[in-house]
């Protein structure tokens, strides 16, 4: 018998795989939690199954979404990083990464972890929507404005507020499984 899942995972087995294994969990680890937003701004213009097929070398390139050590990237790692065919090969992309490194470590400093600043977004738990199909999904909400609004204001880059909800989906910040998909939990 076949799972019901949300629509959008269609049937590609990596998608399938990231549905029912990821998408919607709640993060509450900094260099994952590091890691999805950053992966969520280079996902701008383009399909998440693309960076998806893509995260791997992503995590080569980007020594597994250390904050520390990518705030510390010069000219010559962006060079490099400009020839690798495993990532997207976007200029403003590549150093927003490191741009985002450097405020995610201030971040860390502020609030004693990045986890803690996150999910003050939505009260310190998931919000649990009841969305019959993806067309009841919305591209933004307050929160996610408000969580852009901030991380822009701190200097972050590539976090306007429909990637601030893609994120929020992605890391569990909010459950937006489709009520018939057997990951949706009430």
């Amino acid at each position: 018998m076949n799972k019901h899942r949300c629509q959008w995972a269609g049937s590609d087995p990596l998608y399938n795989l990231y549905h029912d294994t990821e998408w919607g969990v709640p993060v509450h680890d900094d260099r994952k939690l590091f890691e999805m937003l950053n992966l969520e701004g280079a996902q701008a213009g383009l399909s998440w199954i693309t960076i998806l097929r893509k995260r791997d070398n992503y995590r080569k390139a980007f020594d597994n979404f250390n904050a520390k050590k990518i705030a510390k990237y010069d000219k010559k790692k962006v060079a490099a990083l400009l020839k690798n065919e495993g990532i997207v090969r976007n200029r403003l992309k590549i150093v927003s990464t490191i741009i985002n490194a450097k405020l995610f470590l201030e971040v860390q400093k502020e609030f004693g972890n990045f986890d803690k600043y996150i999910w003050q977004f939505t009260g310190g738990k998931p919000i649990v929507n009841k969305r019959a199909s993806m067309k009841d999904i919305p591209s933004s909400t307050p929160e996610s404005d408000a969580m852009s609004k901030d991380l822009k204001k701190r200097g972050f880059k590539f976090v306007g507020t429909t990637i601030c909800y893609a994120f929020m989906q992605a890391c569990g910040l909010v459950n937006d499984h489709e009520t018939k998909c057997f990951r949706y939990k009430s």
